[in-house]
């Protein structure tokens, strides 16, 4: 018997389009902010373009499979094939898992759009968006919990974890991103807003006195 193949055309493809989107958000990152903008900003506006442009594109094509009775299983073509290939990893994608549809609805909907209001305020330079990402950080570790702690919890039953690429790549790789950027961008959005309040709450006490 013929062992399976770990790494298909449709694996490429899919790999491909993701690398797509980080380059399409480096571009808007020279196109929308200024040349003298900091690496960290920079780096920032490139992660929330990339976020919001896998939300709306690759998640939102899986919400439009897995609502209103479809679900991806029983759908065709490209996109369909593609998350069909992520469904050999983590089975509950292929059948509109309610908690995953449940997720990925405010997702789509929510970190999504406010993905591209933090971008607006990034560009204009507002510090208003260091809330906004705490808020939005938040939410997309929530999301990143919610959808493995179950299957923890019950043994990954769900969990195909025997192909290099499927739990290298797939589950590992492509989920923990959403863990480590959105910590990092807690911790530095809480340094700017601690530092910030610290140095008004002295001014204050300084024209008290």
């Amino acid at each position: 018997m013929s062992s399976p193949t770990i790494f298909t055309t449709t694996s490429l493809f899919s790999l491909i389009g993701v690398v797509g989107v980080g380059l399409a958000a480096y571009v808007a990152s020279q196109v929308f902010l200024p040349k003298n903008a900091s690496a960290k900003d920079r780096f920032t506006f490139i992660w929330l373009a990339f976020d919001a442009m896998i939300h709306f594109s690759f998640e939102g094509s899986w919400l439009y499979l897995s609502m209103f009775g479809r679900q991806v299983n029983t759908s065709s073509g490209p996109l369909a094939e593609m998350w069909k290939e992520y469904v050999a990893a983590d089975f509950r994608w292929g059948v509109s898992d309610p908690t995953v549809v449940s997720l990925e609805i405010l997702t789509v909907l929510g970190a999504g759009p406010l993905c591209c209001y933090i971008l607006r305020l990034l560009s204009r330079d507002d510090p208003a968006r260091h809330y906004w990402l705490v808020v939005l950080s938040t939410a997309e570790l929530y999301g990143g919990w919610m959808t493995f702690c179950p299957e923890w919890l019950t043994g990954s039953p769900n969990l195909d974890t025997s192909n290099v690429l499927y739990l290298w790549v797939y589950l590992v790789f492509m989920n923990m991103i959403w863990v480590v950027i959105p910590l990092w961008l807690m911790y530095d959005s809480y340094h700017f807003v601690a530092k910030t309040l610290r140095t008004a709450q002295s001014s204050g006490k300084g024209k008290k006195a």
